[in-house]
């Protein structure tokens, strides 16, 4: 009983409860002193276990209210796999051709597929991992992209998942130091007098071009000049490139001092040249963004579009080839940055003003230029593309090759490759398809043709000092993005029938169709960054819509080639095992 009453007053001391808080159960009086005593007992007993209760009550409460802010707090959502992922691949096993260093002639080849199974299954699950980590994510809150019509909040998720994208291992892998041969051009390290003259740079005139001040240090440098410096054997930039912004702002704002037509080509081109020296290639607006390309026109026979080029360069980026210039939209003055600044006396002579006021002209060339098919301003405005020059031939040569699957460029004649079921086994036989890079290269050109619909690759080039080890330039892509109700699978035959992908493309493929690094979207968002876009959308939501669709044959490919074939994936990731080091 003392226990009982010293119990009683420790609760009311430390949990403040009132000492005539009791419950009586029965009012009958008991007239036994032990009844009394124990009608007391049960009186405080019970007592004690109502005050328990309500000390219980009390503290789940409070232990309520402090949780309840922490509970509503976001949770962020996991990083991309980085370091163990990278990590992995560095105890990797298998051998094959450098991501980024010289190739082995005997790597690569169809004849080492004993040499390849060995480590087959320890790269695959190595890759599926890597895809599978990204995928969980797609279960998380908030994973998937809420679709609305609104194109701004498009955009701003858009933006998000580039960035996530450009963050991934797959976009950071890290390559060993480029060797002093392996870079383009070099900077001569002594500067002769006769040498230090602008007249090396101008051509006829010097009349609106700026002092040259140039010198062996970098940070002198123009950046189209820092441009060609970067270019290396196997890309035409590095992937960070801080280069990149003010180049392409120079394209877009610099004043035009000389617009002479380019000779060659089909259509007409203009070479635009800045007061630093610089150079770009012109390629007017000559349809709408929306306009597809006649069914019964062929495709030889199509308009160049400026938005096509544009586009191609950010596609190209996004599926991390980076073997396209630097290309911007920009908004030109016709008569004070053409006519005007224009010694090409053959432009200058093509020059009107059509009946509604807007100023024209088409210069010369095999294909629409005509009165019929003049380029015109609004009235004096014209939208058109601007893509970085490559050095000069007589500093940097480069090498034209016929494509293997060129079409025939005939109305009614077919190639070999329409006609011959087992071209590729050929084609594989042949230099310089038969070791190295070169067929996986041309693969990787394939798909990023058929994902913009481009037909009208009949050559590419490489830079001759290079040899045959080194990276294709994807250039001349004006025709595509033509259609977007219409696939053409005959630009995926040489992937069908030669059943052979780059894993890093392949990986990259596979992580572009995710919801979270949909392609359509990546794309909507990097084309949002070009001065155009705020004039209009550079590519139409169907040609958006088409590249996810298009997306999801190319992967389809690929698996009906693994059914089919071992040796499909080219493993081009073997050589990072010596020089992975993690990505913070």
């Amino acid at each position: 009983m003392a226990s009982l009453i010293s119990s009683e007053r420790l609760l009311h001391r430390f949990f403040f409860l009132p000492p005539s808080l009791h419950v009586f159960t029965s009012p009958r009086p008991l007239s036994a002193p032990l009844g009394g005593m124990m009608r007391r007992m049960r009186s405080r007993s019970r007592t004690i276990c109502l005050s328990l209760a309500f000390v219980a009550v009390f503290l789940y409460l409070l232990l309520a209210l402090v949780s309840l802010p922490i509970h509503h707090q976001p949770c962020d959502p996991l990083l991309p796999p980085r370091t163990h992922v990278l990590r992995d691949l560095t105890r990797a096993s298998y051998t094959s051709v450098g991501l980024s260093g010289p190739t082995d002639a005997t790597h690569g080849d169809s004849s080492n597929k004993g040499a390849n199974k060995g480590a087959k299954g320890h790269v695959r699950a190595l890759s599926d991992g890597l895809l599978s980590a990204t995928e969980g994510k797609m279960n998380m809150p908030g994973g998937e992209h809420r679709h609305g019509t609104d194109r701004a909040e498009s955009v701003a998720s858009g933006q998000s998942k580039l960035e996530a994208l450009f963050d991934h291992p797959l976009y950071n892998m890290p390559s060993p130091p480029i060797p002093e041969e392996d870079w383009l051009l070099k900077v001569k390290p002594k500067i002769k007098a006769s040498e230090k003259s602008s007249q090396m740079w101008v051509s006829a005139s010097k009349e609106g071009y700026e002092d040259v001040q140039w010198n062996s240090s970098s940070t002198s440098h123009p950046p189209w000049l820092r441009f060609h410096l970067g270019i290396s054997r196997w890309q035409l930039y590095p992937r960070r490139d801080p280069n990149m912004a003010p180049l392409t702002e120079q394209l877009a704002t610099q004043r035009i001092v000389s617009a002479v037509q380019k000779s060659g080509g089909t259509q007409l081109k203009l070479v635009m040249s800045f007061p630093n020296y610089g150079q770009a290639m012109f390629k007017p607006m000559k349809q709408e963004r929306d306009e597809e390309t006649n069914y019964n026109l062929y495709y030889f026979s199509d308009f160049e579009r400026h938005n096509a080029e544009i586009a191609a360069f950010h596609l190209d980026r996004i599926l991390g080839y980076r073997r396209i210039p630097p290309v911007v939209g920009r908004l030109v003055d016709v008569v004070e940055e053409i006519k005007r600044v224009t010694t090409d006396r053959k432009v200058a002579r093509t020059f009107f003003t059509s009946p509604v006021g807007n100023v024209c002209f088409y210069g010369q060339c095999s294909y629409y230029c005509s009165t019929e098919h003049a380029v015109c301003g609004r009235p004096r405005k014209l939208e058109g593309s601007l893509a970085v020059m490559l050095p000069d031939l007589s500093l940097a040569s480069r090498r034209s090759w016929r494509s293997p699957w060129r079409r025939s460029y005939s109305r009614s004649k077919l190639a070999k490759w329409e006609s011959e079921p087992d071209y590729c086994s050929t084609v594989k036989k042949t230099p310089p398809y038969d070791k190295g890079t070169r067929l996986v290269d041309f693969i990787d050109l394939v798909i990023l043709d058929f994902l913009m619909s481009n037909m009208d690759r009949h050559h590419y080039e490489t830079f001759e000092k290079f040899g045959n080890n080194t990276f294709l330039l994807h250039l001349d892509n004006g025709r595509a993005f033509g259609r977007h109700s219409k696939d053409e699978p005959s630009i995926l035959a040489p992937l069908e029938q030669c059943c052979r992908i780059r894993r890093t493309t392949w990986l990259r493929l596979r992580l572009l169709s995710l919801p979270q690094y949909r392609l359509s979207d990546v794309m909507r968002a990097s084309l949002s960054h070009d001065p155009l876009h705020r004039v209009a959308p550079l590519l139409s939501e169907p040609h958006l819509a088409a590249l996810d669709r298009r997306l999801k044959t190319v992967l389809e490919t690929v698996s009906r080639c693994q059914e089919r074939d071992d040796d499909v994936i080219f493993d081009d990731m073997a050589s990072l095992k010596d020089t992975v080091t993690p990505v913070g």
